[in-house]
C-alpha cells in the first residue's frame, strides 16, 4: 500500500496567494445566474438603491426582483423631494418605491429624514425669510431654534405616519460627523448644528420613535465609519445618545469605499465596536470604486477599464462578503448604492476629478450591460471549502487540508466545474500555469523561449517559467506541454521555484529508489524541507506520474516554507 503525501494536481487556475481568480468566469446576463439574495438569505437582506424610473424599466425591475430582497430610494425620499416648500408634501415618487417593495415582498429602507444636504433652504429661514444662522440676537436665536425643531418634528411626523407600516429601517439622521469640524466632538457644523447644537439629532430620533412605534428600527447613518477619527467621533456620539435615553437601534455604514481602502480589519473593528453597544449594523450604500482618492477618472469609457482592475475589485468584494458572513449575527442588511454600473453617482465624481472632465467608474457586481463581473462571482463563491465545491473531494480524504487551503486562497480551481480530479496526472503546462501564477511571474512583452510546440495561448506562461529557471525545454527544443510530470521532476521544479535549501543525501534505506535517478539531489531537498516524503513501501515513486492531490500537498508544503 503506497503512502500518500500531502500533494495534488488539477487543471489548476492559480493566483498570487490570497487572491481569487475570476477573470475566466463567464459573462452572463444577471437574469440567467443564481440570485444574490437567495445566496445570503440566511445571513442578511441584500438591497439596492433605486430611482422611480428604474422600476418602470423591465430589465432593471426583473433584476431587482431576482437578486435583491430590499430597496431604498436613492433620492426621492430626501427632504428636498418630500417637502420642497413648507407644508407642501410630495409623496408621488416615494409612493412608487413603497408600492414596488410591497408588491414584491421586499424590505424597505427609508433614506433619509434629516440630512445637511438635499434639504430645502426654507427649513433654515426665520419667519421673515432670513437665514437663521445670521441671527445675532440671543432671544431671536432661541426662537429660531425652537422653530427649526418644530419643523423637524412636523416633517418627521407627516412622513413617518404615512409610511410607518411599510418601512423596515429608517435612516433617521444622516452624516452628522465631520472629522474636520472645529468642535471637539467632531459634529458636522451644518445649519442644523449651528442653530440647535445636537438637539436636532435627539428631536429626530424621539419623534420617529414616538410615531413609528417601539418595533421600528431606527438608524444613524454615515460614511467613512471604518476609519479614525470619524469612527470614534460617531461611536462617542451614539454612546452618549444611548446614555441620554435616546432610542437608536443601529448604525448604518455607507461603505462608499475603494479597492485598496479601507482595510478589512478597519471594517471589522468598526462593525464590532457598534455591535458591542448592542446595536445592529447595516451596510447601507455599498459601492467599490475602481479609483483611489481623489479619483483619477482615467477611464473615459467602460471598455477602457482593464481586466486586472476588475479582478482587484472582485478580491475586495470577496474579502468584504466573507467578513459580512462571518459577522452576520451583527449585520441585518447589505445594500448596494445601485443596481448595475450604468447608473452610479461615482461617474460624476470621476468626471469631476479627471483631466478631461470625462470619467467612468464601475463600482457594482453587474456591468453597464447587466452582465456578471468578476465581483459577482467573487461574492457568489460558496466560501465553504473544497468539499462543497467538488463532488469528488471529501473532508476525510487524504490531503484535504492542503486542497482546501489552496482552494480557499484562490490557488486552485477544479479540473471541471464540479470535479477536482484528485487521482488524475498533472501535465507540464498545468504545472507551469500554477507555478507562474503562485510565484507572481509577469510577462515582459517579448517571447524568448524559442520552443516550437507551444500553443499561442501558452506562449507567455512558458516564457515566464523558463526565464525564471523553473522549467526548461528538451534537447530537441520542445517544451512537451502535455507530457505528464513524474514525482522526481516535480521535486526539481518545486526546488527551483521555492529555492529549497540544500539537504543531506537521504540514505537508500529510507528511499529505496533514490539512486535510480539523476534527480536524486532534488528528492533529498524536498524530503529534508518537509515538502514531500516517500511511500510506505520505502520508495519515493521515481518514474510515477504526480497525481493532482499529491501535487496540491507538495505545492502547499513548499508554499508554507
Amino acid at each position: 500500500m503506497k503512502k500518500s503525501i500531502i500533494t495534488a494536481g488539477v487543471a489548476f487556475s492559480l493566483a498570487v496567494p490570497g487572491a481569487m481568480v475570476y477573470a475566466d468566469s463567464p459573462q452572463k446576463s444577471a437574469l440567467e445566474v443564481p440570485s444574490i439574495e437567495e445566496k445570503y438569505e440566511d445571513s442578511f437582506e441584500i438591497g439596492a438603491a433605486v430611482e422611480p424610473e428604474h422600476l418602470e424599466d423591465p430589465i432593471r425591475a426583473e433584476i431587482l426582483k431576482k437578486h435583491y430582497s430590499s430597496v431604498v430610494a436613492e433620492n426621492v425620499m430626501k427632504p428636498i423631494n418630500i417637502q420642497p416648500e413648507e407644508g407642501e408634501f410630495n409623496f408621488e415618487e416615494a409612493d412608487q418605491i413603497v408600492e414596488f417593495a410591497k408588491e414584491n415582498d421586499m424590505d424597505l429602507r427609508f433614506h433619509t429624514l434629516v440630512w445637511h444636504s438635499q434639504v430645502p433652504d426654507w427649513f433654515f429661514q426665520d419667519e421673515n425669510g432670513d437665514p437663521m444662522v445670521d441671527e445675532e440676537d440671543p432671544e431671536k436665536r432661541e426662537e429660531n431654534k425652537q422653530l427649526l425643531l418644530d419643523r423637524i418634528e412636523n416633517h418627521i411626523e407627516t412622513v413617518v405616519e404615512r409610511y410607518k407600516d411599510d418601512v423596515d429601517a429608517w435612516d433617521v439622521v444622516n452624516e452628522t460627523i465631520d472629522p474636520n469640524a472645529s468642535n471637539e466632538r467632531g459634529l458636522r457644523e451644518s445649519p442644523w448644528y449651528q442653530i440647535t447644537g445636537d438637539e436636532y439629532i435627539k428631536k429626530a430620533f424621539e419623534t420617529t420613535r414616538r410615531v413609528a412605534g417601539e418595533d421600528a428600527k431606527l438608524f444613524i447613518n454615515d460614511y467613512n465609519t471604518e476609519v479614525e477619527p470619524k469612527r470614534t467621533h460617531l461611536y462617542n456620539l451614539v454612546e452618549g445618545l444611548l446614555e441620554d435615553g435616546v432610542s437608536i437601534d443601529g448604525v448604518g455604514h455607507q461603505a462608499h469605499i475603494q479597492i485598496g481602502w479601507p482595510t478589512i480589519e478597519e471594517t471589522r473593528k468598526s462593525l464590532q465596536m457598534f455591535a458591542d453597544l448592542g446595536l445592529d449594523n447595516q451596510i447601507t450604500e455599498l459601492d467599490v470604486s475602481i479609483y483611489g482618492w481623489p479619483p483619477s477618472g482615467e477611464y473615459n469609457t467602460y471598455e477602457e477599464i482593464p481586466e486586472e482592475v476588475l479582478e482587484a475589485q472582485a478580491d475586495k468584494y470577496d474579502e468584504l462578503f466573507r467578513l459580512y458572513e462571518e459577522m452576520d449575527t451583527s449585520i441585518s442588511n447589505v445594500t448596494f448604492w445601485g443596481i448595475a454600473d450604468n447608473h452610479t453617482w461615482l461617474d460624476d465624481r470621476a468626471s469631476e476629478y479627471s483631466d478631461d472632465g470625462i470619467g467612468k467608474d464601475a463600482p457594482f457586481v453587474f456591468s453597464d450591460r447587466y452582465t456578471t463581473k468578476p465581483a459577482y462571482w467573487a461574492i457568489m463563491d460558496d466560501n465553504e471549502g473544497a468539499a462543497a465545491m467538488f463532488s469528488d473531494v471529501t473532508e476525510d480524504m487524504t490531503h484535504y487540508e492542503a486542497i482546501d487551503a489552496l482552494y480557499r486562497e484562490g490557488v486552485i480551481n477544479g479540473f471541471t466545474d464540479e470535479l477536482f480530479g484528485p487521482g488524475e496526472s498533472l501535465t507540464r503546462i498545468q504545472a507551469a500555469l500554477m507555478l507562474e501564477r503562485i510565484m507572481g511571474l509577469s510577462f515582459d512583452g517579448e517571447v524568448n523561449h524559442g520552443m516550437a510546440d507551444v500553443a499561442p495561448s501558452y506562449e507567455e506562461t512558458v516564457d515566464n517559467v523558463t526565464e525564471a529557471g523553473i522549467f526548461a525545454g528538451d534537447e530537441e527544443g520542445n517544451f512537451n506541454p502535455y507530457e505528464n510530470m513524474t514525482r522526481e521532476q516535480m521535486a526539481k521544479v518545486l526546488t527551483e521555484a521555492f529555492d529549497l535549501a540544500e539537504g543531506e543525501e537521504v540514505p537508500e534505506a529510507e528511499v529505496t529508489d533514490r539512486n535510480g535517478t539523476s534527480l536524486a539531489p532534488y528528492i533529498d531537498k524536498v524530503i529534508h524541507a518537509g515538502v514531500a516524503s516517500g511511500y510506505e513501501d520505502g520508495s519515493f515513486g521515481v518514474g510515477d506520474d504526480i497525481k493532482r492531490m499529491d501535487f496540491a500537498a507538495m505545492l502547499y508544503n513548499a508554499w508554507q516554507q
